[in-house]
């Protein structure tokens, strides 16, 4: 598949067929993946394939109480789990959001489960002294993760990249028995997509790419 084809049709797949994915092929996406950058080239990720039913299944109270709180601060008209806006959403409207069973376990149930971590030892973290929650330490993690799922649609398949299980980081850990210097960064669901869309919207470059400042002339 030509690159830009890649990056125009990589959508978040979260509904798949029950199709396996070959462990070869498996093999070639991560095989892939690896040569994405990272600060120092240090390639501080991990990667757990979650193949045990019962630690699948406990992952399921954790995702629905992320995403119970995510579903009731979008109807509350909030930008979900932000930094600069508190939520004033209530655990009572927590608990009465709409999210039914099925969106958790079609993640995962996925045919593959991949859990993704990055050794913070590792990691060049230029914005630690700055008074906001720190962003630069996931680039080096992200574009592994994102060429996990750049390398699937190549493969024919697909994944979404979700963080719902950060929240709950210290209970994932014992769950896998992560050594403390790691962080979450990432549950990557794969398999062969119920539809594959071949047509994604996104914003014009105009909208977001200014010459000089901020507010500067749009590129165009």
């Amino acid at each position: 598949m030509d690159l830009y084809d890649a990056m125009r049709t990589t959508f978040a797949a979260r509904e798949f067929t029950t199709d396996d994915v070959p462990e070869e092929v498996l093999a070639r996406i991560l095989d892939n993946a690896r040569f994405a950058p990272s600060g120092g080239n240090r390639q501080g990720w991990k990667v757990i394939v979650i193949r045990d039913e019962a630690k699948r299944r406990a992952l399921v109270p954790f995702i629905t109480a992320v995403m119970s709180r995510y579903r009731a601060q979008v109807a509350a008209g909030e930008n979900p789990y932000n930094t600069i806006h508190p939520s004033q959403v209530t655990q009572a409207q927590i608990d009465a959001a709409n999210l039914a069973p099925s969106y958790v376990t079609q993640l995962v149930e996925a045919p593959v489960l991949l859990l993704v971590l990055v050794d913070l030892t590792v990691v060049a973290s230029m914005d630690s002294d700055l008074d906001r929650v720190g962003v630069v330490s996931g680039a080096s993690i992200y574009p592994f993760a994102w060429n996990i799922l750049l390398a699937a649609r190549c493969e024919g398949y697909g994944g979404t990249l979700t963080t719902f299980l950060a929240p709950h980081e210290p209970e994932i850990k014992e769950l896998f028995n992560i050594p403390d210097q790691y962080a979450v960064s990432a549950l990557l669901p794969l398999g062969k997509p119920v539809k594959q869309l071949t047509k994604l919207s996104r914003n014009p470059v105009s909208s977001f790419t200014t010459v000089d400042s901020f507010n500067g002339n749009e590129f165009e």
